[in-house]
């Protein structure tokens, strides 16, 4: 058997699955809120039953360096030892979350995506992924001509780079609650739309909406913002995600230029599928193309948006899969 898990800092996904036929197929699967546990040992506990694993595979929110991982929004530190004396298998793979989403787009059809580009030119190239959620993910698979290969990054955590005189006052104000480094991942997450909605706010504090602040407070507030947004019910809100689908665009710009994929950009994470009406407008396109010389070259890359929330689930399966031996 193998367990396969996504783990988050909002939601942890885990499967188990079974060789039964000549394919594998899911005998259990549960979502927990992450929050809920102070460790992750205590999730598996509480998820495990009597399986006899032979092999673990994890996808995680946070860098794996020898095995171990400081998730990056909760407070756990993971360690395939640990995992390998729980489960009772001495094969235990830790991989960074957007690894794991990268192997498992690899292996989606074309259903499992929606085109922003529709002039775009697809090649068997270099492929570029970014998801945003909780935090900020990206990835890179570069292509040798034969097959891909997965380069886990940490690039959602790069400097914060303001193209308009107002990403310059947004920097400036992000700057008075994070001195030491404003990073994307800041802005392009849900906490980082929450983070532009206040920005805005603070720009027109007579507009505030009480009811949107009551939402706010017993729901989540990114959600509630985009809401108030694709029904059109709240200006500031229309506007942070305006605001926050252009600066998406100009990061999966970036990342483009840095590794030139002309087999695509994947946007995964939770928040691309959910404000799909919104990212499909011209202002993610508009952010994006803004580089000056190379708008041109951009301009035939294919960016699609994974509708499939459980990639990173289906990639660490994936991976596993591709370790089995009996």
């Amino acid at each position: 058997m193998i367990l396969a898990g996504d783990i988050g800092g909002t939601k942890t996904l885990l499967a188990v699955y079974e060789y039964v036929n000549k394919t594998w197929e899911c005998i259990k699967k549960q979502q927990f809120a992450s929050g809920n546990f102070d460790t992750f040992e205590s999730l598996l506990t509480e998820f495990l039953g009597n399986e006899n694993l032979a092999i673990v595979c994890l996808g995680i929110a946070g860098p794996v360096i020898d095995g171990v991982c400081n998730t990056t929004n909760l407070p756990w530190v993971l360690k395939a030892d640990v995992i390998a004396q729980q489960t009772g298998t001495n094969k235990v793979f830790l991989l960074n979350d957007l690894e794991a989403t990268a192997w498992g787009i690899l292996n989606l059809s074309p259903q499992n995506f929606v085109e922003l580009n529709p002039q775009s030119i697809v090649k068997e190239s270099n492929i570029a992924i970014l998801a945003a959620g909780t935090g900020l993910g990206e990835a890179i698979v570069t292509w040798d001509g034969i097959k891909h290969h997965v380069v886990a990054t940490e690039g959602g955590h790069s400097d914060f780079a303001p193209n308009t005189s107002e990403e310059i006052l947004l920097l400036q104000y992000l700057m008075k609650i994070y001195p030491e480094h404003v990073s994307y991942e800041r802005l392009i997450s849900g906490d980082g739309l929450v983070n532009i909605y206040r920005f805005l706010q603070s720009l027109a504090p007579n507009t505030v909406n009480s009811v949107i602040e009551q939402q706010m407070q017993i729901q989540d507030p990114a959600a509630v913002i985009s809401e108030n947004c694709i029904n059109g019910s709240d200006a500031i809100c229309i506007r942070a995600l305006d605001l926050f689908c252009r600066i998406y665009g100009a990061e999966a710009g970036n990342l483009a230029l840095k590794c030139l994929p002309y087999g695509g950009i994947v946007l995964a994470g939770g928040i691309a599928a959910k404000i799909l009406p919104i990212i499909q407008q011209n202002t993610f396109m508009q952010g994006f193309l803004a580089k000056g010389r190379y708008s041109e070259m951009l301009s035939k890359i294919s960016i699609r948006v994974c509708i499939n929330s459980d990639a990173a689930l289906i990639g660490a399966m994936n991976y596993a899969k591709n370790n089995f031996t009996e």
